[in-house]
């Protein structure tokens, strides 16, 4: 099992659109997080004072092909359509890598 976090901004005005989809996630797209082997899948929203807003994505990979399980969940037609409202939403960092939509974090601690 490998964890992992990441974090991408989120507009201002679309903070009530983004909690509203996820209060309701569609059930094809959460059944296709777990058919790629993500468990314990959480989004936490951070609003700072000066006015940004930052999502932060912690979830545990339990298969044995990352590339490959994110490569299925990206060809999902409905997994598609879930993104073309979330997308809208966001608002990538700068700095992050290439090819990255959310940018990755790196742990520096853990406890079991």
């Amino acid at each position: 099992m490998k964890r992992y976090g990441s974090v991408i901004g989120l507009r201002a005005e679309k903070i009530e659109e983004y909690n509203r989809l996820h209060a309701a996630a569609w059930p094809d797209v959460l059944a296709m997080i777990s058919r790629c082997h993500i468990q314990n899948y959480s989004i936490y929203l951070r609003q700072m004072p000066d006015g940004k807003h930052y999502l932060f994505s912690y979830f545990e990979y339990t298969g044995s092909n990352f590339e490959g399980d994110m490569a299925l969940m990206a060809a999902d037609p409905t997994t598609q359509q879930w993104w073309s409202h979330c997308i809208p939403c966001q608002e990538p960092l700068e700095g992050r890598a290439p090819g990255e939509w959310w940018a990755s974090m790196e742990e520096v601690f853990h406890h079991d």
